[in-house]
């Protein structure tokens, strides 16, 4: 089976839950349309997101098709609330500020979004096969350490850990192809304490963090640039793409192809 992609995840508000997709949009940036566009931010301009706020697990979101509308719901409430994103965005404000507790507001970035890299906003990418090991390693199922990994794409017809080769010693980009797609592997991605709860309720794992240092440092493929591990809490490969693709779509079944 030659390397392929099987999966596209996309977050339209950072921080909540995801859309699967079987096309994505290439933006000028390098993001995907459509990928953590909207942010939710407090009163001093800080992300609400699940590092700062365990609480953002509670919240259940649903998109439209189209991703214009969102369906809200608190974890332990009974009544769900759709909102259009931009024509309701105050009232959507308010649903989250009484959430929350707090004023929050909700701001939209068309260009790039809002990744935790802004010098790679790329898609992260990861393989079907790494996502297994991980939850062989703590007993989980494929879906949740998808829920709490939170990756883009994801590629099948490849080992575990096979990302691991798109980055280099050098610091280098690793240039390879998903379809029409030139990307350029960056480095591996630093984890927060998102992986760490159980996604749908925020209560956290013990020692997560601990047996997953020691186990990807222990699995980790020979060849694969170690000295970019500066600690191995890290998984899944952080990507810039080449403004040539702008406007270019990546699909469920598109052939991955490295240099």
């Amino acid at each position: 089976m030659h390397p392929h992609l099987v999966r596209i995840d996309l977050y339209p508000i950072k921080s909540l839950d995801g859309v699967t997709v079987q096309t994505a949009t290439v933006l000028p940036s390098g993001a995907l349309q459509d990928d953590r566009t909207f942010a939710l931010f407090d009163q001093a301009g800080k992300f609400v997101n699940g590092k700062r706020n365990a609480s953002v697990h509670g919240v259940r979101s649903h998109f439209s098709a189209d991703v214009s509308a969102v369906t809200v719901q608190a974890e332990a409430a009974d009544a769900s609330q759709t909102f259009r994103l931009v024509q309701e965005k105050a009232a959507l404000e308010a649903w989250f500020s009484a959430y929350f507790q707090q004023p929050i507001t909700l701001q939209q970035n068309t260009e790039m979004g809002f990744p935790d890299d802004t010098d790679s906003p790329g898609p992260t990418v990861i393989s079907t096969a790494t996502l297994q090991a991980v939850a062989d390693w703590f007993g989980l199922s494929l879906a949740e350490v998808r829920r709490r990994f939170r990756t883009n794409l994801e590629i099948d017809g490849v080992p575990a850990f096979w990302e691991d080769r798109l980055f280099s010693e050098t610091g280098d980009p690793v240039t390879f192809q998903i379809g029409a797609v030139p990307l350029q592997g960056i480095n591996p991605c630093q984890r927060c304490v998102v992986p760490t709860r159980d996604p749908q309720t925020g209560a956290a794992m013990p020692a997560f963090q601990k047996q997953f240092i020691q186990q990807r440092a222990a699995t980790l493929p020979a060849g694969v640039a170690r000295s970019r591990f500066n600690h191995f809490y890290r998984l899944a490969v952080n990507t810039r793409v080449l403004p040539v693709a702008a406007g270019k779509s990546l699909k469920v079944g598109d052939v991955v192809s490295c240099e």
